[in-house]
């Protein structure tokens, strides 16, 4: 069948920069999805979306003006309902086959089908296929409801009367079948192909020929690059050219593509020029410098290539490319000055008074009306990082420093200014107040996500400091009711528990904590000593048991895309320290594979079943009660076994200890075999029972082996 290229353009006033990109493909997507419903896409068929700031289009390059004929069979009602006695069609018939337009089928075509207790009448043939200039107006309303539009506005049409809702409003609707208009009426507009380019350097009409030339058309004669991923590398381009004629680099920070995908979404027809300011400004801070840059004016500020030091010169993506750039320039630097005065003003000023002495001003802070201020919340993490710091044998004067001083620069002018500046400029200050390096390390970095280096037993005060900030959060704000719900987390409580498992990964990498031990620090036992540090009654029972649960089900998360899930789900059901969890789940995986792995899990499970039907405590063995030659095989494997398991379990040689207990296979198959355990004499009976209970201990030091079991 002849296929041809169609074209759908919403012209619009500018779209939200940050959303641009999701608008443009789901709408791309959407309308591709509506009409491939419907039979009117091309087997070869490309999708092509555009999104500039005020243009939202795609191509589809191989579309059918009609679809072909479409064989259908539907069920319609049961045999006894749709026909008399006489085989005669029922009302009930006629009406539902004039209400699918099948009014004139012969009912002695219909067809009878059961589903097992009793037949239905059954319609099947074929329909026409739909044509795409009836159902391309529906279709467009179906993928403009289903855009994830940030916010919807409201706004009147020319009439003056009526009304519409859309993310921004439109001004021209674009539907090209090849060079033919597809009638469509959308939003108060009828289709055509009329478009807008630049609205400066082409502020007028601009005629679309077909399909296939709107994206030529629109760059050449309208200014505009319609392609937001084509706009995108242009840019991009255009400033990394810029950054190596200076010798400069534009960083490697996550904010700069962040950045390029924002100014991608502002501007048109991209051209980048450079700026510059005084060099006094950069004994500033440079994280002021480069926030106040990035954020407020979407300039790319520039670094020396090997130092990564600021420089005093910056990259603006301008949508006005022109021989005489000279005003522009000078106009973006005339904007910047004032914002970094500000900010050497803020920083001046704030360094006037030492951080110390800001700490008392947290008092006038609410950290949340059930929690209290930032002054008491300060006292409870410090007493959390001094009871870190004394099991994990770190300075607790320094760390009870740090904790002090942590939220000190919440009241000063460059943090009120820039929040997102927490943190850093408490660095800055005390770095220049002459507190420790390893203070001003740890307030520098209490904000990070998560650690992602080994933590050294020498260098610990900015991991206590992270870890007390993040478990008073977890217990405070889930013991006062406000848990995690669906996709709402306002508090970060997600983030602050990948933190803490982040935290005990990098102390057991650096060997502050060993697998061989279950301590010092446990999880539980730092949440219980955060729940300490809040008033009697302040939080909900049994917060540190859900805290608990909750970090661990986020572990969970985190190792069943790595490991196999019954080997995560094995380990985690003996709830083992939360710093000995990978290693073992790599072991429990690497068993798993072994051929003696299914039988023992399996013999594992029925182990388990039958000890759950013991009522009391089992006697110790008796050995003189192990008549049967099977009995005493296994006996025997286990007390040869055993101390070598604990041995290596002892020394977190997890994979070995699992070796060790594979080779009781033959004895344990041996033994459910031969040996009745449920035995009609209540001693062997007891004592064969507190032998499986021997092998039970020794099967799930590691994990819950029976968790393995197909």
């Amino acid at each position: 069948m002849i296929t041809r290229p169609l074209l759908v353009e919403l012209f619009t006033e500018e779209l939200p920069p940050k959303a641009l990109p999701k608008l443009g493909q789901a709408f791309a997507d959407g309308l591709y999805a509506a009409l491939a419903q419907h039979g009117l896409i091309g087997k070869e068929n490309t999708i092509v979306a555009f999104a500039s700031p005020r243009h939202m289009a795609v191509r589809l390059t191989q579309v059918h003006g009609e679809a072909s004929e479409q064989a259908f069979s539907e069920k319609l009602m049961p045999v006894k309902v749709g026909l008399d006695a006489s085989g005669a069609a029922t009302p009930a018939l006629l009406k539902k086959l004039a209400a699918k337009g099948w009014e004139h089928m012969d009912i002695n075509t219909l067809g009878r089908e059961s589903d097992g207790k009793q037949d239905y009448l059954v319609a099947s043939g074929t329909a026409p296929g739909a044509k795409l200039a009836e159902v391309l107006q529906v279709a467009i309303e179906t993928t403009l409801a289903g855009l994830p539009i940030p916010k919807v506005m409201k706004y009147q049409l020319a009439d003056g009367q009526t009304s519409v809702k859309f993310v921004r409003p439109a001004h021209a609707l674009v539907t090209l079948f090849g060079d033919e208009i597809i009638p469509a009426q959308i939003l108060g507009l009828t289709a055509g192909r009329v478009t807008h380019g630049h609205r400066f350097l082409h502020p007028g009409p601009l005629t679309i020929t077909s399909a296939d030339s709107y994206e030529t058309q629109l760059a050449q004669i309208g200014h505009v690059v319609v392609s937001f991923d084509a706009r995108r590398a242009q840019i991009k381009a255009l400033l990394d050219a810029q950054a190596l004629r200076l010798g400069a680099s534009l960083g490697q920070d996550p904010e700069v593509p962040a950045l390029l995908d924002e100014v991608t979404a502002l501007v048109e027809a991209p051209v980048v020029y450079v700026g510059t300011f005084e060099e006094r400004f950069l004994a500033v801070p440079q994280e002021c410098l480069i926030l106040t840059m990035r954020l407020n004016q979407k300039y790319f500020p520039l670094f020396h290539p090997t130092t990564g030091k600021l420089t005093h010169q910056f990259l603006i993506v301008s949508n006005m490319p022109t021989d005489t750039p000279a005003a522009i320039i000078e106009g973006n630097e005339r904007v910047i000055r004032p914002r970094l005065a500000d900010a050497e003003f803020f920083f001046e000023t704030d360094r006037k008074i030492p951080l110390a002495a800001r700490v008392d001003q947290l008092s006038a802070i609410v950290y949340h009306n059930k929690l209290g201020t930032q002054l008491e919340r300060t006292t409870r993490v410090q007493k959390i990082a001094a009871w870190l710091a004394h099991t994990l044998g770190a300075n607790v004067a320094e760390c009870a420093r740090a904790a002090l001083l942590a939220k000190a620069d919440l009241n000063t002018n460059m943090v009120g200014e820039f929040p997102e500046l927490q943190g850093i400029m408490g660095a800055y200050y005390a770095r220049g107040d002459d507190e420790s390096p390893r203070v001003v390390e740890a307030l520098a970095g209490q904000y990070r996500i998560r650690l992602e280096a080994p933590v050294k037993p020498d260098d610990l005060t900015a991991t206590v400091l992270f870890m007390a900030e993040r478990a008073e959060t977890l217990v405070g704000i889930w013991g006062i009711g406000l848990a995690p719900t669906g996709e709402r987390d306002p508090f970060g409580l997600r983030r602050a528990a990948l933190g803490l498992i982040s935290a005990f990964e990098q102390l057991t990498a650096g060997t502050v904590l060993n697998i061989q031990q279950d301590g010092p620090l446990t999880l539980h036992g730092l949440l219980q000593a955060s729940a300490d540090t809040f008033a009697v009654g302040a939080l909900q029972a049994d917060t540190v048991h859900e805290v608990q649960t909750f970090i661990l089900e986020r572990l969970r998360n985190q190792l069943i895309t790595q490991y196999d899930r019954n080997a995560v789900e094995a380990v985690l059901a003996l709830t083992p320290p939360l710093h000995q969890i990978p290693a073992r789940v790599v072991a429990a995986e690497a068993f798993a594979q072994s051929p003696d792995a299914a039988s023992l899990a399996a013999a594992n499970k029925r182990i388990g079943n039958l000890l759950k039907k013991v009522e009391g405590t089992l006697p110790a063995v008796n050995t003189s009660l192990l008549t049967e030659p099977a009995e005493q095989a296994l006996a025997q494997s286990i007390a040869a076994l055993q101390p070598v398991a604990q041995k290596q379990f002892d020394l977190g040689d997890y994979k070995a200890a699992l070796a060790t207990l594979a080779q009781t296979r033959t004895a344990v198959d041996t033994f459910f075999n031969d040996i009745m355990v449920m035995a009609e004499d209540q001693a062997v009976r007891l004592n064969r029972l507190a032998l499986l209970a021997q092998l039970h201990r020794l099967m799930n030091q590691v994990a819950d082996i029976s968790r393995l079991a197909p």
